[in-house]
């Protein structure tokens, strides 16, 4: 199983990022929320106890129901209370009775962790007390208040003392969130980071996509069919990383063609001096190829001039035949010497090849050889020059004539086809003749290499020469069962 690129590891973690940082502000918020409620519910239900527990202690304690006794009640408070933190109350008395006091009557806060004890109401929350007082005498039985403050909730109850008609205890508490007095200012700090949080990720979502879709492009641009393989520079992403390896394939491509251009003029050096190197060869050669000829021109011409008409006739024709020996030599050397120049146009192949194979009928004729033309391509026409091809075509269509047997067979087969270099024209010329041997193979496109005494071997060497000026090559086949000589060119030339 492949493994994941890294940028998709990077977009699965800032998925994951993502949901954590939801799921995170979620169960803050839901505890936040989810404990007060808690806690003014737990409040509620301390402070009633504590109302419940004063009003019977204070009651069992008094000896005549319907006095009242402060210092009774100061007591009680103290005794209750000091077991609940947090919890203040005290005594209310809303009868106006003769003799019998009314207002508030006692007041305690055992838990008051500030200095001192307090005996003072607090200012602030006694509207609500007193609200609640009134609605637990009105209705007779225990009554709650809350009142809500920010994070904070108030919690007044009120309760009757049993036997005592008009008497109320009350109490007072408070219920704040689970993290303490700061906890709405930590939960705010926890939310704003939260949101940081989340507002990096949302930028790094962006920074990722924008990474994503330019190494999207490198990989578009290193693709086999890319810029990159096709040897143009790659254009900078904006991203410093990316760019860095940019620039890096940037100076390979630059490099790359340096070392091509280095490696073109050394291969032009190499081909002067094999040039030069062959020419010194073809010179030694072509003096020896001259000398025999002129030798024996020389020794018909003083036979001529000793002799009578039919000698000299005779003379003249041996001469005529070494001149013309002479001149051919003289014309492919000169093929060899010169560049060959490509007026290249498109031709049409089968009016082209017919024309040279019915030029070459007559020979084939007279040594029983069967010549024929084959072509296999579409109705495109291929591009190239047809006099200097018809010259390579005309040597290897002589050499295998040569070389035939009578009463053989000489094909001549013109093919296209798509290759990995793409759309190529390939020549063939096949005969069933001895074929060349091994030692013969790796040569036969020198000059002067042949395997006739009587021949140049220049032919060859013009047809390589001519296969390379189209951009191809000229070789041997070795994968067929009959002698076959292939020139291969592209299709059109560029």
């Amino acid at each position: 199983m492949p493994r994941p690129s890294f940028s998709t590891q990077l977009f699965a973690l800032w998925i994951l990022v993502a949901i954590l940082c939801g799921l995170l502000t979620a169960v803050v918020w839901l505890m936040l929320s989810s404990a007060l409620g808690e806690r003014v519910t737990t409040a509620k239900q301390q402070a009633a106890a504590a109302c419940t527990a004063v009003a019977s202690r204070y009651d069992l304690s008094m000896q005549r129901p319907g006095e009242t006794n402060i210092d009774l009640m100061h007591a009680v408070l103290d005794l209750v209370l000091i077991r609940t933190d947090g919890i203040e109350g005290g005594f209310w008395n809303g009868t106006a009775a003769a003799g019998t006091p009314s207002g508030f009557l006692a007041y305690a806060f055992p838990t008051y962790e500030g200095s001192g004890v307090k005996r003072d109401i607090p200012e602030a929350e006694t509207p609500l007390i007193l609200r609640t007082l009134r609605k637990a005498g009105g209705a007779g039985q225990m009554q709650v208040d809350v009142v809500s403050s920010g994070a904070d909730a108030v919690i007044a109850v009120a309760c009757p003392v049993p036997r005592h008609a008009g008497l109320l205890a009350w109490m007072l508490t408070r219920a704040r969130p689970p993290l303490g007095p700061y906890g709405e200012r930590a939960a705010t700090i926890l939310v704003g980071v939260l949101a940081i949080i989340v507002v990096l990720a949302l930028f790094l979502a962006v920074a990722l996509r924008r990474w994503r879709r330019n190494l999207a492009r490198l990989e578009q641009a290193l693709a086999p069919d890319g810029g990159f393989e096709q040897g143009r520079r790659l254009e900078r992403l904006g991203e410093r990383d990316l760019d860095l390896i940019v620039d890096a394939l940037n100076r390979y491509v630059e490099r790359a063609e340096r070392l091509q251009r280095e490696a073109s003029a050394l291969g032009t050096q190499l081909a002067q001096a094999e040039r030069f190197g062959a020419l010194g060869k073809m010179a030694a050669q072509i003096a020896h190829e001259i000398r025999n000829p002129a030798g024996a021109m020389r020794l018909k011409a003083e036979n001529a001039l000793a002799g009578d008409s039919v000698r000299r006739e005779a003379a003249l024709r041996t001469i005529i035949e070494q001149v013309g020996r002479i001149e051919a030599q003289v014309t492919s050397l000169l093929a060899l010497t010169q560049p060959v120049t490509v007026n290249a146009r498109a031709v049409d192949l089968h009016a082209w090849l017919g024309d040279i194979v019915h030029t070459h009928e007559p020979g084939a004729a007279n040594r029983d050889i069967a010549l024929r033309a084959v072509i296999e391509t579409g109705a495109m026409q291929p591009v190239f020059d047809p006099a200097q091809l018809a010259r390579a075509l005309d040597n290897l269509i002589v050499n295998a004539l040569r070389h035939a047997p009578p009463g053989g067979h000489v094909t001549v087969r013109a093919t296209g086809a798509r290759w990995t270099e793409g759309e190529r024209l390939r020549l063939e010329v096949m005969d069933d003749g001895p074929g060349v041997s091994a030692a013969e193979r790796e040569r036969i496109f020198e000059p002067f290499v042949t395997g006739r005494p009587d021949g140049s071997g220049l032919g060859l060497a013009v047809v390589r020469e001519i296969a390379s000026a189209h951009g191809g090559r000229a070789y041997l086949a070795e994968d067929s069962e009959v002698t076959c000589f292939v020139i291969d060119l592209p299709w059109r030339p560029y």
